[in-house]
């Protein structure tokens, strides 16, 4: 894996919405944020645009995030936030001068597309973390952000959390990749698709219905997703909905049922959410998961 330059005080960091739309005000915290913290900020064209449910015209997002990626005073590109709309541009964006000069690529949710591009097609690690609404209030001095902050300037991650009773106790160090589960399935069969054998795969999702959920596990699970990983880390699955008749099954009775025929580790209730914690992880990067009766890490080496 190539991992794009460490950040330095002074460089710029640029803020684009490749999907839904974000009002300019609601970045403003993260803004501040960013220049209290010794940076400069080059905000897009897209910041504060709607073009019905989109930040733009397919065209205008495709073309913000492109100056951003191409742009070599840029060293990270933060993504404002996800909703929908970056698989509609991927197949236009031109990664030369990406690979070239590769940089940080910021964001979670939707950004999961960007995040298994980069992986499978540059071979560049990326960041899922927190994008610019979490800045707001409170949130800029939050461990969430905290952890962006030391990613950005090369800090090894390491992660400490409770046990949860569905866990699956071992240890497993490999590359980790993941993102939201959603568009983890809605990947599978493109060139973006992400190789997961020997992998450590976190996954997380919101507003799903539970049936759906199942039905996206049966997804990957039948397309070999599933079978060879080294380790599966399980975060938040929030603001789930259910049918007139419920579905029956837990989030965690779903994934223990999909991968109970596979022996590896795994992880519920690590803080990767769109609710609540959402800790910074690299994506491609090497990680150390280890699963305990008395707790749980996951650390980068």
């Amino acid at each position: 894996m190539i991992f794009p330059p460490y950040l330095q005080p002074g460089d710029t960091i640029g803020i684009v919405c490749p999907a839904g739309q974000m009002e300019a005000a609601r970045a403003q915290d993260c803004i501040d944020t960013l220049q209290a913290w010794g940076y400069r900020v080059r905000v897009g064209r897209t910041l504060g645009h709607a073009w019905h449910y989109f930040s733009g015209t397919d065209q205008e997002r495709l073309d913000d995030l492109q100056a951003m990626l191409d742009d070599p005073e840029v060293k990270a590109v933060l993504c404002g936030r996800g909703g929908y709309g970056t698989s509609r541009i991927i197949d236009r964006l031109d990664f030369t001068a990406f690979r070239r000069a590769p940089k940080w690529v910021i964001g979670f949710s939707d950004v999961t597309v960007l995040h298994a591009h980069l992986y499978t097609f540059c071979g560049t690690a990326s960041l899922h973390a927190p994008m610019a609404g979490a800045f707001q209030g409170e949130g800029a001095a939050g461990a969430s952000v905290a952890s962006l902050k030391a990613a950005l300037e090369g800090g090894k991650a390491a992660y400490t959390v409770a046990t949860h009773p569905a866990n699956r106790e071992g240890r497993a160090e490999a590359l980790l990749v993941g993102g939201n589960l959603t568009l983890l399935a809605h990947l599978v069969g493109s060139v973006s698709d992400i190789p997961t054998d020997g992998v450590l795969l976190f996954i997380e999702d919101i507003g799903e219905y539970r049936y759906n959920l199942d039905r996206m596990l049966i997804q990957l699970q039948r397309a070999g997703k599933l079978e060879a990983l080294a380790g599966l880390v399980v975060g938040g699955f929030t603001d789930l909905k259910d049918t007139v008749v419920p579905f029956g099954q837990s989030v965690e009775e779903m994934i223990l049922e999909k991968v109970g025929a596979y022996g590896y580790p795994v992880c519920f209730g690590f803080p990767t959410s769109h609710h609540g914690d959402n800790y910074a992880l690299k994506v491609g990067g090497r990680y150390r998961l280890d699963i305990q009766d008395a707790g749980v890490t996951l650390g980068e080496i």
